[in-house]
């Protein structure tokens, strides 16, 4: 049996096409296998992430086909073996998985908000699966602050989003806007400052898509380690290193 609702707010991880509406992971020479490689990397960081926020259940939502079905195997059957202690815990007692119809984005995190609002959660944090840096103390804060708001969102410097939460139920329908345009951060931020509605921001933070993006994450996984965090990004870091080293002349 899968494991019950156990706490009032969950963390809803989307998996991300590799070409989705208004974005894409183009790595350069990074393509196939080792893009597959990576992405699967991005999501078992943010799983592993999300675990530690003791106050959330952690739900990952998947397209109903047989390639991101055999993703999703082998990024649960990974942590089942690798996770340890507390996370581990959390791993088998407030993690599910759930498969979404092939559709825009829009309509797909609009589902993923509903489908959990429904369940009874409270507060809902949907998140990518391009996000491997977002911390579990980012989380923690962005909670903390959704607790005290209609919404939080997470903005890129591109204006669009790497994380939104909202807290009672679906107040604005985002299956009604484009997310092919680069305005659509302001434009959903704007639907909710017509309808009253308070929302807060997080620090802009980066969707990973493009070389440049890599460099940004590979630097951010080093202050981490230097830090003392040595759980952020390790999976990341461990495939970046591999891939990276069969790429080299």
């Amino acid at each position: 049996m899968p494991p019950k609702k156990k706490n009032s707010a969950v963390i809803a991880i989307c998996i991300q096409e590799p070409y989705e509406d208004g974005s894409s992971m183009d790595f350069g020479a990074i393509k196939g296998d080792d893009l597959r490689f990576l992405h699967q990397a991005f999501i078992t960081d943010t799983i592993s992430n999300s675990l530690g926020l003791e106050q959330a259940d952690v739900r990952l939502y998947y397209i109903d086909d047989s390639d991101r079905k055999k993703l999703v195997k082998i990024v649960t059957d990974y942590l089942k073996n690798k996770l340890t202690g507390k996370n581990a815990q959390a791993f088998a007692e407030k993690f599910q998985t759930y498969e979404l119809d092939r559709e825009h984005w829009g309509i797909r995190i609009q589902k993923v908000f509903q489908d959990c609002f429904e369940t009874g959660y409270q507060d809902v944090i949907v998140i990518g699966s391009r996000t491997p840096t977002v911390t579990t103390s980012m989380l923690k804060l962005m909670l903390k602050m959704l607790h005290k708001s209609d919404a939080v969102f997470g903005p890129t410097p591109e204006g669009r989003y790497y994380l939104i939460g909202m807290s009672g139920d679906s107040k604005i329908n985002l299956a009604d806007f484009d997310w092919k345009t680069p305005t659509i951060y302001s434009e959903v931020a704007q639907a909710f400052s017509e309808n009253k509605l308070a929302w807060t921001e997080l620090e802009i933070w980066y969707a990973v898509e493009t070389s440049d993006d890599l460099e940004i994450l590979a630097r951010d996984i080093n202050q981490y380690r230097f830090e003392g965090d040595d759980n952020t990004g390790r999976e990341t870091e461990v495939a970046l290193e591999r891939i990276l080293a069969r790429l080299e002349p």
